[in-house]
């Protein structure tokens, strides 16, 4: 390894260090500033040539070094934590709301203190768990291993995520040397600051979406439907996000191969809800839903203009509307792009699906810096620069934590948006997203 890219490396891992051990939340000068570092010398390694093998093993090492940290930057894992108790012990996680089981006037006391014990750190005790079935069972699984130990729950969550983003690195490479592009692209996802803070840091489950849509893609690309049916079925069942991907599949999909897909998909996505099956089910997701789209709103684009617009024509936040119709916006994007794509091949999914994802953040009404991940990893398929600058500029959003009131500074969400969405337009223009490498020609999917 070159003297340069081993320094820059160690300072990598200094500037991890600190945010996994030092750094608070609502530090927000310290944490911008290390990750603009970490951010910094990621760019520079990928571009000096920092050899394949080497950044693999670097990538592996800067996450180890999370591993006994607990999450400084998200408190969603005390949620974690509390649906997984919840169903190691037999109980349904879907059920009740937290605030019906700990609160002050609980209905249903539960009798664990441990729940007792997590109650006043959540930050949502007021609504249904809105995580499916694949993460409650790593919540159930980490709970049961580790029933009274906060660091043990989180360790074994963490592992989980590592043996994620392990076999999300044996996809990428396979995908990468199938469609005929440089293998040392996949660095540029499992490098990358804001996938190895906020997944393997924060414990964000993106990590195990993305592993569950690479394997979707990798089955399809080798002709086996019925199997990526099952594989997309995993990542709907981790995230519900992933369902956008259904009608870019059409057109790569014969009929036959078409029934085989959402056949294993709708049997392995019903086995998988099965367990937790009862009308409270349906009734509190759809609720938990209901909120998601009409009542939150966090580092929003598109959804705040027209919030503005609004409340300048009603005098009130119309987010009950402009929600829904956002969400519907994107539906229909997504419908079109799937009719208007050229040549749709398995090679050129990942390109149709970044687009449709940033379609969907750009007019969501919340994004939090995780969920920017996927946009990371279906980019290193593109010649795309958008995505990347997109995770190292999100960190502004941390800004609203410095106090407890979690007020957002509009001028920093402005100035995010207009630096990502000139990158984008610039991408446009010079032909980024058309296609990828232009040079090489994909090998054909089988039975496509």
């Amino acid at each position: 390894m070159k003297p340069a890219h081993l320094a820059a490396l160690l300072v990598s891992a200094v500037a991890y260090a600190l945010l996994a051990y030092a750094v608070p939340r609502a530090a927000f000068g310290q944490l911008a500033g290390l990750l603009a570092l970490a951010f910094g010398l990621y760019v520079w390694l990928l571009k000096t040539g920092l050899p394949l093998r080497q950044g693999l093993l670097a990538a592996l090492l800067l996450r180890l070094l999370w591993l006994p940290a607990l999450p400084a930057l998200s408190d969603d894992y005390h949620r974690f934590r509390w649906d997984g108790l919840l169903l190691s012990q037999g109980q349904n996680p879907y059920r009740y709301r937290p605030d019906e089981l700990a609160g002050p006037d609980a209905s249903r006391k539960a009798e664990n203190t441990q729940l007792q014990v997590l109650y006043p750190r959540l930050n949502s005790p007021h609504y249904y768990s809105v995580y499916p079935p694949v993460d409650q069972a790593a919540f159930g699984l980490a709970a049961w291993l580790f029933p009274a130990s906060e660091r043990g729950f989180v360790v074994a969550l963490r592992v989980l995520l590592l043996l994620a983003e392990a076999a999300t690195a044996g996809l990428l490479l396979a995908l990468l040397r199938r469609f005929g592009q440089p293998p040392e692209r996949a660095l540029w996802y499992l490098l990358n600051p804001l996938v190895v803070v906020e997944l393997t840091g924060n414990l964000h489950f993106e990590g195990l979406v993305g592993c569950y849509v690479l394997l979707m893609l990798w089955l399809l690309a080798r002709g086996r439907a019925a199997a990526g049916g099952g594989a997309l079925a995993l990542a709907v069942a981790t995230k519900l996000l992933p369902l956008l991907v259904l009608p870019l599949l059409l057109r790569r999909l014969a009929w036959p191969q078409q029934l085989r897909f959402g056949l294993a998909l709708a049997v392995v996505l019903a086995a998988l809800f099965v367990p937790f099956l009862s009308m409270e089910l349906v009734a509190n997701i759809g609720r938990s839903l209901n909120l998601y789209f009409r009542s939150f709103e966090f580092n929003a684009s598109i959804y705040y203009l027209t919030r503005a617009a609004g409340k300048w024509l009603s005098g009130y936040n119309q987010i009950a509307l402009l929600g829904p119709a956002l969400a519907l916006l994107t539906a229909a994007g997504g419908l079109l792009l799937a009719a208007t794509e050229r040549r749709p091949t398995w090679a050129t999914l990942p390109r149709a699906l970044l687009l449709l994802l940033t379609l969907y953040f750009l007019l969501a009404t919340t994004v939090h810096p995780w969920y920017l991940a996927p946009l990371v990893l279906l980019s290193v398929f593109t010649r795309a620069r958008y995505a990347l600058v997109w995770s190292g500029i999100a960190v502004l959003s941390y800004a609203a934590y410095r106090t407890t009131a979690y007020t957002e500074n509009l001028w920093l969400v402005a100035l995010e948006y207009t630096v990502v969405l000139a990158v984008l337009l610039l991408d446009l223009r010079q032909g980024r997203l058309s296609g990828p490498y232009p040079e090489v020609q994909p090998r054909p999917a089988r039975g496509a």
